[in-house]
């Protein structure tokens, strides 16, 4: 049997390749939008890739199941449910596709989505008929569940996904392997997620803490009050992989300085991959960070772009702005207008202007703060929940993805300090405070919130 995981590290989504070695076939599950590493590994296998299968419609990331169509001509399959609109063919709980002597068999667990299905696999050289692993989607994940509001009413999603686990998943054998379709830091589950790529329906039964809440409506009450943000994007994200299919590449043609700031007068918005200490230490007038070199830099540009509005990319070289363009079509932000050809360096050759974020410690913030609002105005960009669970004292609380402008309690002539919990999200934070008029910007960094509670210094909840 052959089983391979593939990982989108920036999104936290998990594929899968599974076939039979000897009959020299095999087929994907939730492809990424990338699919030149399935065409490789399959060569290397000597496998056909003749089927894909999709959990669900995603809402989070834009399926490569287009991409691997038109390159396999493999047939895909979806729940019947999905309403997908390009050529398949849809199944039911229950369904079975033999592939050599594996068989997968489709269990219908709705709830993150009506059409959401799980797929047990079943080794015949195994025992017979017992599955003895499981793609979970996005119902289950090791050490949390899915969330219920990204395509019904929250507390209906609530409910189907209660059932789906405890009417299909927990139905499994306790040493049944669990492998689900994200690890932590995707937005399709809570807070619990683990970094680890599998675990097993024992485990999970012992261990989850979604999975330990046996009555239902106590399991809905809590599934609401934990949700977060939703997806950014995800109602145009969906839209894309219900179909049509799309095969198209990545397009981010080369410009040169000057044709930048023609794009940027026009309208195009400009985001500058690097590092936050490259950015802060020079970028181009008005770009906002973005940093492609850290995990969830989709999830942050489809929070700042319009998709609407045309994008610029600015990196070290040409290389990372067209690999920050492949990650933006993974979250279908298309509207790419070029990339800076030669990276911020063929900027500085021509001596353009630039600007500049001065960069703080949360220990040097401290040196400055004061209770009575006389030093710096620190701006929180954490979500609600990170906020109410403790903030600095006369801090204003704005999440970085909704600086749409100076929030109106901030006086745009005093220094402003952005912070969050690590110093990642207040550099996108102080790029737009700059971009919006913000006289004065301060990126915290080297920490944020957390250390400084850990140091004893004051904290309101």
């Amino acid at each position: 049997m052959i089983f391979r995981q593939l990982i989108h590290d920036d999104l936290g989504c998990a594929s899968y390749l599974i076939g039979d070695e000897h009959a020299g076939v095999a087929a994907v599950v939730d492809p990424k939008i990338d699919v030149d590493a399935y065409l490789r590994l399959a060569r290397f296998l000597g496998v056909a890739i003749d089927h894909v299968l999709e959990t669900h419609t995603h809402a989070d990331h834009v399926s490569g199941h287009g991409r691997l169509q038109a390159a396999t001509g493999a047939t895909i399959h979806v729940h019947r449910d999905a309403g997908a609109a390009y050529e398949h063919e849809p199944f039911d709980d229950g369904w079975e596709l033999t592939l050599g002597d594996v068989r997968v068999r489709a269990l219908h667990t709705p709830g993150h989505r009506p059409e959401h299905t799980a797929f047990a696999l079943v080794d015949g050289r195994r025992d017979a008929g017992r599955p003895w692993a499981v793609l979970t989607g996005d119902s289950m994940f090791v050490g949390d569940v899915a969330r219920p509001d990204l395509a019904i009413e929250p507390a209906d999603g609530a409910r189907g996904i209660f059932r789906s686990l405890h009417e299909q998943l927990l139905t499994l054998p306790d040493d049944t392997e669990v492998w689900p379709g994200h690890l932590g830091g995707s937005m399709c589950g809570g807070p619990g997620m683990d970094l680890k790529v599998c675990s097993t329906i024992g485990f999970e039964r012992t261990h989850n803490a979604g999975l330990a809440e046996t009555d239902e409506a106590r399991f809905v009450a809590d599934a609401l009050a934990r949700l977060g943000p939703q997806p950014p994007n995800f109602r145009a994200i969906v839209d894309v992989n219900r179909g049509p299919l799309r095969s198209g590449e990545v397009h981010a043609p080369p410009l040169t300085p000057r044709q930048l700031l023609g794009r940027q007068e026009a309208g195009a918005l400009v985001i500058d991959v690097r590092t936050d200490l490259q950015f802060d230490d020079a970028h181009v007038p008005g770009a906002i960070c973005v940093t492609a070199l850290r995990g969830g830099f989709g999830s942050r540009l489809a929070w700042i772009a319009d998709r609407d509005q045309p994008v610029v990319f600015v990196g070290r070289d040409d290389a990372d702005a067209l690999a920050a363009a492949e990650l933006a079509q993974a979250v279908a932000i298309t509207n790419v207008a070029g990339r800076l050809a030669g990276g911020m360096t063929s900027w500085r050759e021509e001596r353009r202007a630039v600007q500049g974020v001065e960069r703080m410690t949360v220990p040097e913030l401290h040196e400055r703060w004061s209770a009575d609002g006389a030093g710096p105005q620190v701006l929180d960009v954490r979500e609600r929940t990170e906020w109410d669970a403790g903030h600095i004292p006369g801090s204003i609380h704005v999440p970085y993805h909704d600086l749409d402008g100076l929030p109106d309690a901030l006086d745009p002539e005093r220094p402003i300090a952005a912070i969050c919990a690590s110093g990642q999200r207040s550099a996108v934070a102080a790029s737009l405070l700059q971009r919006n008029g913000a006289a004065h910007v301060v990126h915290v960094v080297d920490g944020g919130v957390g250390t400084w509670a850990a140091a004893s210094w004051p904290i309101e909840r």
